[in-house]
């Protein structure tokens, strides 16, 4: 290249390489003291695109695990009355019990223990309207509830708490101690004895219509056939089933029980009906009695217990449907935990900055704008080499 003085190409190069040289040595200025490799999309567009879409993912996951920690918290506060509610029934039922021992107990005894029964049934109806969370009654049966669990859509577990856990929801608002005769107890019973030739006869309930299937539910008291006996309160019908399966549910039960006996429905009560004695027309005194059908009406305190008793096992049943709960509402926010771990730990390998590497940039463009700086200064004292050729 011939000495020119219009035009320093040498400087010009030197001046470029070191334009260059500043520019990497400030991009690696920026990534050390933000610690991001990207800075601004022109640094790695679609790392950034992809980077974005995870901290949305993080931002969602994370929100995710406190709404789960709501639930637990709504769980807990539910579970929490109901052990209160099933202590009140277990202090009810051992009432009843005390008060299902007539033969040593008066009538001002057993109004004492009505007394403390119908106190528990208040204490019952407010825990169940004062429990709430955030100004959502829980015990009420109505509670039916979301939780967004997940950073995206769908991502959801429902809290369904379906007790009411008041008295009358439990079925023990009418429990009376005091009644020497159940007040939905079997009335207008009839009696035909068992002759030597007729089959014996019983009607419970001829106030109620029993083409109802409602009416199966206050049935209550003891069947006895020949010394096997069923106590009809203890009869478990399925969820909406008609008259006519209830009564095939009755039916099943009386002979799973060995009763002698088939019930029959109709509008004016329902009619328990044994086999004719044995030995028919001569049948024996004691075939007669063993083929006769006998009820026996519940006391208060007796229909008090089994009404007790299914009330523990339904408030039990939720306690248990809470506890599962909790239980999965633990292992969604365990599962989303290791979850933001892997996506955070992802985004950084997109978006942080390696410091070690970067230092090793920067060093390298220090020396190289050193260099730069150094050479161009060589570079603009070439053309003064002309000034030698015009001596």
């Amino acid at each position: 290249m011939g000495l020119s003085v219009q035009t320093n190409l040498a400087a010009l190069n030197a001046a470029n390489n070191l334009t260059n040289t500043q520019n990497q040595l400030t991009s690696s200025l920026q990534k050390l003291s933000s610690g991001f490799r990207i800075n601004t999309a022109a640094d790695d567009a679609a790392g950034l695109a992809i980077s974005e879409g995870m901290r949305s993912q993080m931002g969602g996951i994370t929100v995710g695990i406190r709404n789960a920690q709501d639930g637990i918290s709504v769980v807990q506060t539910a579970e929490g009355a109901l052990n209160e509610t099933t202590s009140i029934l277990q202090r009810m039922r051992d009432l009843s019990v005390q008060g299902a021992n007539s033969g040593a107990l008066t009538t001002d005894a057993s109004a004492n223990i009505q007394t403390e029964i119908s106190k528990l049934k208040t204490t019952l109806d407010s825990i169940a309207t004062s429990t709430q969370f955030n100004g959502k009654t829980l015990l009420d049966g109505n509670y039916k509830s979301d939780f967004q669990v997940g950073a995206n859509v769908g991502q959801t577990v429902g809290v369904t708490i379906g007790t009411d856990a008041s008295s009358a929801g439990l079925g023990v608002s009418g429990v009376d101690v005091t009644l020497t005769v159940a007040a939905n107890a079997a009335t207008g019973t009839t009696t035909t004895a068992a002759a030597a030739s007729t089959a014996g006869v019983e009607t419970i309930n001829a106030t109620k219509d029993f083409t109802l299937s409602e009416s199966f539910d206050t049935l209550n008291g003891t069947v006895t056939v020949g010394g096997k006996s069923l106590d009809l309160s203890t009869v478990k019908y399925a969820s909406g089933s008609t008259a006519g399966q209830r009564l095939t549910a009755l039916n099943a039960a009386l002979t799973s029980a060995g009763v002698a006996a088939t019930a029959t429905a109709s509008a004016t009560g329902l009619v328990l009906t044994g086999a004719v004695p044995a030995g028919g027309a001569g049948a024996t005194t004691q075939q007669i009695a063993d083929a006769a059908v006998n009820f026996t009406q519940a006391s208060g305190a007796t229909a008090a217990i089994t009404a007790i008793d299914a009330a523990i096992n339904k408030v039990s049943t939720e306690r248990a449907n809470l506890g599962a709960t909790q239980n999965q509402f633990d292992h969604i926010i365990n599962n989303q935990n290791v979850a933001l771990q892997n996506v955070t730990a992802s985004e950084s390998r997109i978006r942080d900055t390696d410091m070690a590497a970067t230092m090793v940039d920067f060093t390298k463009s220090q020396i190289l704008s050193q260099a730069g700086t150094a050479m161009l200064a060589q570079a603009k004292s070439l053309p003064q080499d002309v000034l030698k050729l015009l001596q």
